[in-house]
C-alpha cells in the first residue's frame, strides 16, 4: 500500500496494477479469439474482475482511489452513449418508437415489480421496475462498432431504442430514486439542462470557428481537441455531482453536446483518438472494478440464484416485448427479435440503481445480486444472439455492412 501523507490518499498500487493488467489481458483474449466466437470485451473484463476480486483469488480490492477512477470510466461510458445518439439521424420515427418503447417497458416493469412486491419476493417495485427497464447502450456501442452495425438502418433503430432506455432511467434515478426531494431535484435538473444548452450553443459556435485549429492538433502532441473534450466530460460529471445529480447524467449530456457541436465536420480521426482514450483505459477500468465489486457470495443461496434466472428472463420480457410489438411495420421478424435481445442487454444502470436501493434499505442483497448477476449474464448472452440474428438476416437479404471509415481504401 502506497501512502501519500500530504494528500492523505492511500493508493493500493497492487490492486491498481492488477486492474490495468486485467484490462490488457481481456483485450488480448478478445483480439486473438476468432471474431465469430469472441465474447464482448466488456464481458471478459467483468469476468476477469470477478476472478481477481476478493471472492475468488483476492488479488485486487476496491479503495477510494480506485473507485474514483471507476467513476471516471462510468462517466466516459455514458459520454460515448450520448455521443453516438445523433438526433439528426434518429429523429422522426426511430426516436418516437424508441421513446414509446421505453414508456411501454417502464409501465410493464412496474406492473411486474408490483406483483413481485405483493408476493414478497422484493421489497420495492419502484427500484426493481426501474432496474428492469434499462438498456446498456453504452455497453453495446463497442460491440456494435466492432461488428459494423452502428451505421446500418437497424443500428439507427437500436440507437434510438437504447438511448431512450438509458436516458429515461437516468432521469428516474436523478429525480426519484436517489433523493427524497423530487421537486428540489427537478429544479436543479432544469437549471443543469439550461446550463448544458448554453454550453452546447457556445461549443457549437466555437467549434465552427476553431475547427481548423483543432484539426491541426490531431497529429500534434498538444491534442487540443481531445483535451477539450475530456475537460467537457469531467467538468459536466463534476458539476452534476456537485449539484446532487447523478454523474451518469453529466457524462451523457457531455456526449450529446459534443455530437451537436461537431456535427458536419470530418470526425473520423477525432473519434479514433477519443475512442483510444476512453475504451483504452477509463471504460475498461469501470468494468473490471464492477467485476471486483460484485458480491459473488450473495449468489450462494438458492433464492439468489432463482432470482437471477427470474430477472434474466424478465429483462427480455420487459424490454423485448415492446420491440416485438411496436416495430412490426418497420423491421421483419428476425430484426425485431435481434432488437429485442439487444434492448434487453443491461448492466451499468442496474448496478447504479441496486446500489442506491441497498443503501436506502429498499432492496435485499439477494435481490441486488440477482439483478446484477442477471445483467452480467444478459451482457454475455443477449448481444451474441442479436449479432447471430443480424448476420443471418444480412446473409439472406444480401445486406452489406458499411465500410470501415478508418480503413484506407484499396488502391485502384
Amino acid at each position: 500500500m502506497l501512502q501519500l501523507p500530504l494528500a492523505e490518499i492511500h493508493v493500493d498500487t497492487e490492486s491498481f496494477s492488477a486492474i490495468v493488467l486485467v484490462s490488457a489481458v481481456a483485450a488480448v483474449i478478445a483480439a486473438t479469439v476468432p471474431r465469430r466466437f469472441a465474447p464482448p470485451v466488456v464481458v471478459l473484463e467483468l469476468f476477469l474482475g470477478i476472478l481477481v476480486g476478493p471472492h475468488v483469488f483476492s488479488i485486487a480490492s476496491v479503495d477510494e482511489f480506485i473507485e474514483f477512477f471507476s467513476n471516471l470510466g462510468l462517466g466516459m461510458l455514458f459520454y460515448f452513449a450520448g455521443y453516438e445518439i445523433d438526433f439528426h439521424r434518429i429523429r422522426g420515427r426511430p426516436l418516437r418508437l424508441g421513446a414509446w418503447g421505453w414508456v411501454f417497458s417502464i409501465v410493464l416493469a412496474h406492473v411486474v415489480g408490483l406483483g413481485l412486491e405483493v408476493s414478497g419476493l422484493v421489497l420495492s417495485a419502484l427500484y426493481v421496475g426501474c432496474a428492469m427497464a434499462t438498456t446498456a447502450i453504452g455497453t453495446l456501442i463497442p460491440i456494435l462498432r466492432d461488428n459494423d452495425e452502428l451505421q446500418t438502418g437497424f443500428g439507427t433503430y437500436l440507437l434510438a431504442a437504447g438511448g431512450a432506455g438509458e436516458f429515461g432511467p437516468i432521469l428516474l434515478v436523478t429525480l426519484f430514486l436517489s433523493t427524497d426531494r423530487p421537486l428540489h431535484e427537478a429544479a436543479i435538473l432544469i437549471a443543469f439542462v439550461l446550463l448544458a444548452i448554453a454550453v452546447a450553443l457556445v461549443s457549437t459556435r466555437l467549434a465552427w470557428r476553431g475547427w481548423p485549429a483543432l484539426e491541426r492538433t490531431f497529429e500534434a502532441s498538444s491534442q487540443l481537441a481531445v483535451r477539450v473534450t475530456v475537460v467537457l466530460v469531467f467538468g459536466l460529471v463534476l458539476l452534476a455531482g456537485k449539484l446532487g445529480l447523478d454523474i451518469l447524467l453529466g457524462g451523457f449530456v457531455a456526449g450529446l453536446i459534443t455530437r451537436l457541436a461537431l456535427r458536419g465536420h470530418e470526425l473520423h480521426v477525432f473519434e479514433s483518438k477519443l475512442t483510444a482514450v476512453g475504451f483504452g483505459f477509463f471504460v475498461p477500468f469501470f468494468f473490471v472494478v464492477s467485476g471486483i465489486s460484485f458480491d459473488l457470495a450473495a449468489l450462494g443461496s438458492v433464492t439468489a440464484i432463482l432470482k437471477l434466472i427470474m430477472f434474466f428472463a424478465l429483462f427480455l420480457f420487459v424490454r423485448g416485448l415492446p420491440a416485438m410489438l411496436l416495430y412490426r411495420n418497420d423491421l421483419d421478424l428476425r430484426d425485431r427479435t435481434a432488437l429485442a435481445f439487444f434492448s434487453a442487454t443491461e448492466l451499468p444502470l442496474v448496478v447504479a440503481i441496486t446500489t442506491i436501493a441497498v443503501e436506502l434499505g429498499h432492496m435485499k442483497t439477494s435481490t441486488s445480486a440477482g439483478l446484477v448477476g442477471a445483467a452480467m449474464l444478459s451482457t454475455l448472452v443477449f448481444p451474441f444472439i442479436g449479432l447471430a440474428l443480424r448476420k443471418r438476416e444480412q446473409a439472406e437479404s444480401g445486406e452489406q455492412p458499411p465500410p470501415d471509415p478508418l480503413q484506407a481504401p484499396a488502391p485502384a
